[in-house]
């Protein structure tokens, strides 16, 4: 119960002491980027449920002759690319704490699809979902953010996930 009034009255002060900024960069997206503002993709939440994540969006839509997406790398755009370097991109998540998906602080959630694969190369992955996922946890604070490149990464980070999962207290969020 702690936590989520914590959760809940965060995210307030974050959104209400942002929102200039969130409405400046909703208008760089809008003129550089063209609409959406928002993307909104499924992650796995608390108990495996399924919930749409929202951040701002980084890439077009841009599609080759065949009608296929372009790689993300060809799809990012500059501004995109300062958004995610930066975690601007993660700021409309406080709107998912504020319903309940998220915690500001908590294991990072995965597409159903990447964790179905984790699952098979880390023991104990699924623990990760006995809480809410967050919008930042151990993981990315200890520098395991970003692009998975090699087993060792998401070993890592369940690592520090399950640890901070069994060590849970408002000192350490």
């Amino acid at each position: 119960m702690i936590k989520r009034m914590f959760d809940i009255l965060f995210s307030l002060v974050f959104i209400v002491v942002f929102s200039p900024l969130l409405i400046v960069i909703s208008f760089f997206i809008v003129i550089f980027q063209g609409t959406p503002i928002f993307f909104k993709q499924d992650r796995l939440g608390k108990d495996h449920k399924k919930f749409k994540i929202i951040k701002f969006c980084s890439m077009t839509n841009e599609r080759n002759e065949k009608g296929e997406l372009l790689s993300d790398i060809k799809r990012t755009t500059r501004l995109g690319s300062f958004l995610r370097s930066s975690s601007i991109d993660e700021f409309p998540g406080f709107f998912n704490v504020l319903k309940g998906d998220m915690s500001v602080v908590g294991p990072r959630p995965h597409l159903p699809s990447l964790s179905s694969e984790y699952q098979k190369d880390v023991d104990d992955y699924f623990r990760r979902h006995i809480v809410k996922p967050g919008i930042t946890g151990l993981a990315q604070v200890s520098g395991y953010r970003g692009e998975i490149k090699k087993k060792s990464d998401i070993k890592n980070r369940v690592r520090l996930d399950i640890f901070y999962i069994e060590n849970w207290s408002f000192l350490l969020d």
